[in-house]
């Protein structure tokens, strides 16, 4: 009987033991859902010089000297909604082909996050350097100086980047509040493409129009807004993000890097809201330029600066805030293949002829590589960044302002933009009637054919209704 009891008493006591540890999961399951509904969305922000030293090669030229301000390189990273989002711009005139793989590999190693949850993208000023790892071995390959693809000091900014990436994800900040602003920028933009009474494209008034029948003819199809989405926690602002359709240039080759008007206009609003780091990424800009207003005098660089600042201003005094939590953020891929331009049967010679103008080497052999990348039947991420009611488009190369205005008329109902200028290996992508028009962008300029305007529009469509 007594050996009957202590059998009963050691089954009772493992009994308790089990339901002490049921409960005690129990109550672990309970913390980890009540922490899980309870993470926050955070901000981090970057911010480094990316001006090249004297000696080296930007895009064009060489570098013979600095200008009062130099190129930076910033962008944010958000996390608390799936792995980290990472959005950079950098004041380049482009990040093609294998160099926009590598630059998201290593950004995204260093944020903890997958390369397509990475965005990078450039301003397009033509004073600055062109990346392109691929023209580099390339050139190299054929014997030949690779000048603006030489990619030592490309590199090292790559991971200088990666490295204030990792400092930054150390001082996170929650943001409880999103805004929403956009404002028209008056006389900066205006389009390139002048058509003839056939409907033919007659001239192109590029950046700098020093022609003043050219200058006199009307504005054409632009998108007059510039928007700005901004980050919050509580009442202090911790990033400003611009967005603004057009070529970035009012003068250049000039030998000194420099971020031209816009760059300089971030400058004024970085002084007018200290506390938040702004960054600027332009839109589908590549058949807009400032050539109605600039006749490619010096002192416009000021003047288009201050009108486009003064538009920023605007768009920043319009914003309107809407509450956020990690739950409000979704990021979306769109993979697209875009059929490519069909080479030159020529272009071997031109090689030969003109391997050592830094121009044509740089006009022409990132769509070499583009072109390699299509028979390997690479593709490019279209990505969009929803944020409440904001939707944030990233997509390759210099879009006509024909896609923005698609993208905005397609949903109407939220605040969407657009930041181009992303993979540049296809350099121009235009609309099909753009190719039958001709003009500079559809012709040698393009990397891509007839058809790639549905492939992109579909992308959009696809991201912006899901």
């Amino acid at each position: 009987m007594k050996k009957w009891k202590n059998h009963r008493m050691m089954l009772l006591l493992a009994l308790m033991i089990l339901l002490i540890i049921q409960n005690q999961n129990l109550l672990s399951n309970s913390t980890l859902h009540e922490e899980g509904n309870s993470i926050k969305l955070q901000i981090s922000v970057f911010d480094i010089d990316a001006t090249p030293t004297v000696g080296s090669h930007m895009a064009y030229n060489p570098v013979k000297n600095t200008w009062d301000m130099g190129l930076r390189a910033r962008g944010i990273v958000l996390t608390g909604s799936g792995k980290p989002i990472v959005l950079c711009s950098v004041d380049w005139i482009g990040i093609g082909n294998d160099s926009q793989d590598e630059f998201k590999r290593v950004l995204g190693d260093a944020a903890g996050t997958t390369p397509d949850r990475v965005a990078v993208h450039t301003i397009h000023q033509h004073d600055a350097p062109i990346c392109d790892f691929g023209a580099e071995k390339y050139l190299l390959s054929k014997g030949l100086n690779p000048m603006s693809f030489e990619s030592s000091f490309t590199r090292k900014i790559m991971y200088q980047l990666a490295d204030a990436i990792k400092s930054a994800m150390k001082v996170q900040q929650p943001v409880t509040h999103i805004g929403m602003g956009e404002a028209d920028v008056y006389k900066v933009a205006s389009n390139r493409r002048i058509a003839g009474p056939d409907g033919k494209i007659k001239a192109t008034r590029y950046t700098t129009t020093k022609d003043s029948a050219l200058r006199a003819e009307p504005e054409g199809l632009i998108d007059p807004k510039v928007s700005v989405i901004s980050f919050w926690n509580g009442e202090k602002s911790l990033a400003v993000l611009s967005y603004y359709a057009c070529h970035p240039q009012s003068y250049y080759l000039t030998g000194l890097p420099n971020p031209d008007y816009p760059g300089i206009a971030r400058f004024y609003r970085q002084l007018a809201v200290p506390d938040a780091l702004h960054v600027h990424f332009n839109g589908a800009g590549g058949d807009l330029g400032a050539g109605k207003y600039n006749d490619g005098s010096k002192e416009n660089r000021g003047i288009l600066a201050e009108r486009l600042a003064d538009g920023m201003k605007r768009a920043w005094e319009a914003t309107r805030k809407e509450p956020v939590t990690a739950g409000s953020v979704t990021w979306s891929v769109e993979p697209v293949s875009l059929p490519p331009a069909i080479l030159s049967e020529n272009f071997d010679e031109d090689l030969k002829a003109k391997g050592t103008d830094a121009i044509f080497l740089t006009n022409s052999i990132p769509k070499i590589m583009w072109l390699e990348r299509c028979k390997q039947g690479r593709k490019i991420d279209v990505t969009c960044l929803s944020i409440g009611h904001s939707r944030i488009l990233h997509l390759p190369g210099e879009l006509m302002v024909e896609f923005q205005l698609a993208a905005k008329a397609e949903r109407r109902d939220l605040f969407v933009v657009m930041a181009a200028y992303g993979d540049y290996g296809p350099e121009y992508i235009c609309t099909d009637a753009a190719y039958v028009e001709g003009g500079y962008e559809a012709s040698g300029a393009s990397g891509v054919a007839p058809g790639s305007e549905k492939v992109v529009k579909d992308a959009i469509k696809k991201l912006l209704r899901k």
